[in-house]
């Protein structure tokens, strides 16, 4: 087998990650995501997807998340992760680079038989999103008109979802299920203590994420971004921590709590952010390719997913958009013109 080329930007940072959005649409209508109901015109068959992954493994990709909107509504998922599967199981294939396949979902259509399917499929970490625990909270960050029976009801699901996958196998202690929850000043941050309690509840590891300016309909301001260190600080007070730091080309920094009680972590995309290292490819349900998540164009790759376009032409393609990276928004942030345009964080996968 060729060893994969592991092509740099021009900030030497490597391809790591392949993102690959599978849907646009979502069950939810979280504020600060606003998934579309319908699909983008154009969206690839599994087909392409795999050739996709194919390309970025042979750049050197060695994990592929799956996103939306919500994956789980795609009917793309379930085909795709059987061909992934399969290559895998071959020493020969570039998807056997693939030392991690993961999806993230809202959690409230994973049920036992979803959960089973995903692991006997070689999905690696299920990562599930939960805003709230409060039904109020949980219906407004959610974007659920029917009010806080809505929200519990909700709440319900995706605690079923969260048992269906440890029962699969998911082990939290493990890694391989986590919890994501968007915190946003003046909406959800009284739920950061009661997201704590319930993440050390289940033996969760809780990742709180700050509200980012993705997208350009979700009426982003800054000061409604509640910075790491302060969630840090708040949870330090009730439950002592100490830092374990951020891995390379991670997008989480980690604190353990010195009870025992597992470990939390911050994406603070805008007060800490991580561009230095960052090793993602983002590639819509669409075909779209984007090296950023605030980026506001992509490059479209289906001209080169014809079936008179071979593997190695698409291969370069994506190396060359790879290469020609500089992009380190978050860095920069105060210093662009306000008013950018952005993609949308559905379209973009997150």
């Amino acid at each position: 087998m060729t060893k994969p080329s592991h092509v740099l930007d021009l900030l030497a940072r490597p391809l790591g990650v392949l993102r690959l959005s599978l849907t646009a649409r979502c069950n939810l209508a979280c504020p600060y995501c606003c998934p579309e109901s319908i699909e983008p015109p154009g969206l690839l068959h599994t087909y392409d997807q795999l050739r996709l992954i194919h390309a970025a493994c042979q750049l050197g990709a060695h994990t592929l998340r799956l996103t939306g909107g919500e994956p789980l509504l795609s009917d793309r998922l379930w085909p795709l992760l059987d061909a992934l599967s399969l290559g895998r199981q071959s020493v020969s294939h570039p998807f056997s680079r693939l030392k991690e396949v993961a999806i993230t979902t809202n959690g409230s259509l994973l049920d036992h038989q979803k959960a089973r399917r995903l692991c006997a499929a070689g999905v690696d970490r299920i990562t599930i999103s939960l805003d709230a625990v409060d039904g109020a909270s949980i219906a407004r960050m959610a974007g659920l008109r029917s009010g806080p029976e809505a929200g519990n009801a909700l709440l319900e699901r995706v605690l079923a979802g969260i048992d269906a996958a440890r029962a699969a196998g998911y082990n939290p202690a493990q890694g391989r299920l986590k919890l994501n929850a968007v915190i946003q000043r003046g909406h959800n941050d009284d739920q950061l203590i009661p997201l704590a309690q319930l993440a050390r509840k289940q033996g969760l590891q809780l990742r709180l994420i700050e509200y980012m300016d993705v997208g350009n309909r979700n009426g982003w301001c800054r000061d409604q971004v509640m910075p790491a260190n302060e969630m840090i600080q708040l949870l330090h007070r009730h439950w002592p921590l100490q830092s374990i730091g951020r891995p390379v080309a991670g997008t989480c920094r980690q604190w353990s709590y010195k009870d025992g009680g597992g470990i939390v972590g911050t994406i603070a995309s805008i007060t800490e952010p991580f561009c230095s290292d960052c090793n993602r490819l983002r590639i819509t349900a669409d075909g779209q390719a984007f090296t950023c998540l605030f980026a506001s164009e992509g490059l479209d790759l289906r001209p080169w997913l014809r079936m008179d376009v071979s593997d190695s032409e698409l291969a370069e393609v994506m190396a060359q958009l790879w290469t020609g990276r500089s992009d380190r928004f978050s860095e920069e942030r105060g210093l662009m013109q306000k008013g950018n345009h952005h993609a949308e964080m559905a379209y973009l996968g997150g």
